[in-house]
């Protein structure tokens, strides 16, 4: 019986090549949101003695109680999203 040489062990995998290097992702950063500000109701409605007036126009598909919002170009409802256009002068 003659002995045979063992096989000689195969070479160790390098560590590129054994696990796939993850990049970190650069962390997303924030942005800085503006407060919600909040209308008083007392500045929608304007008291004279006896009287009650709106200052504001309502909105024709949504009823009283919903006001259009005052922009520069346009009135907007905030329930609904109804638009009117105004006219420049």
């Amino acid at each position: 019986m003659s002995k045979q040489p063992a096989p000689a062990p195969a070479p160790a995998p390098t560590e590129a090549a054994a696990a796939p290097v993850e990049e970190k992702k650069p962390e997303k950063k924030e942005k800085p949101r503006a407060p919600k500000r909040r209308i008083q109701v007392y500045k929608l409605y304007k008291v004279e003695s006896d009287s009650l007036s709106r200052l504001r126009k309502d909105c024709p598909r949504c009823g009283k109680g919903y006001f259009m919002a005052q922009h520069g170009n346009r009135l907007t409802c905030g329930h609904c999203g109804y638009t009117t256009y105004t006219k420049k002068s």
